[in-house]
């Protein structure tokens, strides 16, 4: 059976992903839908062209990831899309909020993506895709926003790693940078600071930014940059020293 698995599926870029997958892969059987909240991810159920398996657990959960294991043992289903999408930011200076709330960014962000790509892997076979979302906050430290730049630029650089490791195996890993996203990501970030306006004016459709994905996925790429102003910020924190740039950002 050939399926693709799905974290962060009950919002946001996950739930497109599910979507697009569905509408787009025929010869996926059936996706797996991970996140916490199971009416979210039942909500999908009949509404996608293509069987769906939720599993309401949380990936920064060991117990819980291994009842996702025990049924991938069992089952040894063919994975032919994994796409880790689970994560959170909170916007505001080190030490404004609890640690917990940090530690957890870190948690998500980073451990629970390695353990789900390491508990999928084994069941990937050749002319698979692994998508990691991460951010193009991940081009450059982001004061006020230091915590989840720090989890994406990890992202950004396991992904690439992990799939210079797998080209033998024939397994394209992708990660996936856009800029700020029109999601419930905001909602829940902007509970400790207001996003900076700018950020708001660069606002990506979260539909557009799943199907860049998918497509540089599919093409092979390492990275994918969606829109003309995110690919500039790239290319800008390339091209000039960080030191400079966090010169210009505003900190107060």
């Amino acid at each position: 059976m050939k399926i693709a698995v799905i974290t962060g599926a009950s919002s946001g870029m996950g739930r497109e992903a599910a979507v697009q997958i569905a509408d787009r892969f025929g010869g996926i059987q059936e996706i797996w839908l991970v996140a916490r909240r199971k009416e979210r991810l039942e909500e999908l159920d009949g509404r996608l062209p293509a069987e769906i398996r939720c599993f309401a657990l949380d990936v920064t959960c060991e117990e819980d990831r291994n009842r996702l294991k025990e049924v991938l043992e069992r089952e040894k289903p063919e994975v032919k899309i994994l796409v880790n999408s689970a994560g959170f930011g909170r916007i505001g200076k080190v030490g404004e909020f609890a640690a917990d709330i940090e530690c957890s960014m870190v948690r998500l962000n980073c451990e629970a993506l390695c353990a789900m790509t390491h508990l999928v892997l084994p069941y990937m076979s050749p002319n698979s895709r692994i998508l990691q979302f991460a951010s193009s906050a991940a081009f450059l430290p982001q004061p006020k926003f230091a915590v989840y730049a720090a989890t994406k630029s990890f992202v950004l650089s396991y992904s690439r790693a992990l799939g210079r490791e797998l080209k033998d195996r024939q397994i394209y890993v992708t990660a996936v940078c856009p800029g700020p996203v029109d999601t419930e990501f905001f909602d829940i970030a902007e509970t400790t600071a207001q996003i900076p306006l700018y950020k708001k004016l660069v606002m990506a459709n979260p539909r557009k930014v799943v199907r860049k994905a998918l497509r540089d996925s599919f093409m092979g790429k390492s990275v994918s940059v969606y829109g003309v102003t995110m690919k500039a910020f790239r290319l800008l924190c390339k091209a000039v020293p960080h030191e400079i740039l966090l010169g210009i950002l505003k900190t107060e």
